[in-house]
């Protein structure tokens, strides 16, 4: 597996059945997000008191957070059944009303990336999540028919890490919408302390810690880099993994003290000695590391930014004093009087002007 994968926010395919079993089943077994479960707790309470289906759900931020462990979870605390599709995969109207029509009375529809569904399935979802009914058009031209459909009463669970993409009348017929945070170091150990019980391993405060600090307060990261901090141990013949044994094994796969994987240091690299810290353009920054424009873009800057070691522009991309110090570099002084008086200069203050979501002008 490579350092990429490793620290990469969205789902691996071979550890999909791992990931399963390591999920909480219910809202007391999940860690962090407080607010967001002290709201949802109340609101499936409040449906079970009357008797009815919850209301629709929104859940939205970066991957990796626990949306569809929080979508399985309204499932179990209603006791009803789950269907799970994605946006992606419901590219017709006909697509969405095979799904709706073939729900039972209760039963939780998870929807994730829920943004990138077709539009007209989308308009059909109006009326679906308002009035639970759908209208199938039979025909075609002037002798077309709308035949309406009754739906049971049901809960739609929707996911996205695009709110802004959402139209306004779908985000409205939402009855709660939870924005997910990512994760402090001490939720992330609390997190890992679960999956080491369950995956039946040995590893002190110190190596919770360890690998806790790398994994970009993600729990889906911090738990992937858990298993192969666990098979290096089992190679190695180590009972208990504490914080040198974990360091050791994460540094064998390129995983860095801040999460930083071998694409995040070399766009930090080609950064400071190929364009001493920029302002450079996305574009010529992505072929002095080789990798797509889409792939700097999408996949390593976003982190770099949130930690405050690489800065947007009007003039592009720049590395912050942050960057410098992490690559044990030093910035100098002609550099360091041309940055933005208001650039953010240490990891986790990513909070200036230029660490937004706007997207600078190439040069």
């Amino acid at each position: 597996m490579s350092a990429e994968s490793l620290v990469a926010p969205g789902p691996d395919p071979d550890d999909k059945a791992i990931e399963a079993a390591l999920r909480p089943k219910n809202l007391d077994d999940f860690v962090g997000q407080k607010r967001v479960r002290e709201q949802l707790s109340l609101v499936l309470e409040a449906s079970r008191l009357r008797g009815r289906s919850a209301d629709h759900v929104l859940l939205s931020g970066p991957p990796g957070l626990g949306k569809t462990t929080l979508s399985m979870i309204i499932a179990a605390e209603m006791n009803a059944p789950l269907r799970i599709s994605s946006g992606p995969a419901i590219q017709h109207a006909g697509d969405l009303a095979a799904i709706l029509s073939s729900l039972t009375e209760g039963e939780v529809l998870f929807l994730d990336e829920i943004h990138r569904m077709s539009r007209p399935a989308e308009e059909m979802l109006y009326m679906a999540m308002e009035d639970f009914r759908v209208d199938i058009v039979v025909g075609k031209g002037a002798g077309a028919t709308a035949i309406p459909l009754e739906l049971p009463p049901f809960t739609l669970v929707g996911a996205t890490t695009r709110a802004g993409l959402l139209p306004g009348p779908l985000r409205d017929r939402f009855g709660f919408t939870g924005h997910l945070e990512f994760y402090s170091t001490d939720e992330l150990e609390l997190v890992l302390r679960r999956s080491a019980m369950l995956m039946d391993m040995k590893v002190n405060s110190a190596g919770f810690a360890e690998v806790a600090g790398r994994s970009r307060g993600t729990p889906r990261i911090a738990n992937r880099l858990l298993r192969r901090v666990r098979d290096w141990a089992l190679v190695h013949g180590i009972e208990q993994i504490d914080a040198r044994s974990a360091g050791a094994a994460l540094d064998m796969y390129e995983v860095d003290v801040l999460g930083l994987d071998r694409l995040d240091r070399a766009v930090l690299t080609a950064l400071i000695t190929k364009f001493n810290g920029g302002p450079v353009g996305l574009s010529t920054l992505a072929i002095a590391v080789g990798e797509e424009p889409e792939t700097v873009e999408t996949v390593a800057e976003p982190y770099l930014v949130r930690e405050g070691l690489l800065g947007r522009t009007p003039r592009g991309r720049i590395a912050t004093r942050a960057a410098w110090e992490h690559l044990g570099l030093q910035m100098p002084e002609h550099v360091a009087a041309a940055m933005p008086a208001n650039m953010f200069s240490g990891p986790g203050t990513a909070t200036a002007a230029g660490a937004g979501d706007w997207t600078p002008q190439e040069t």
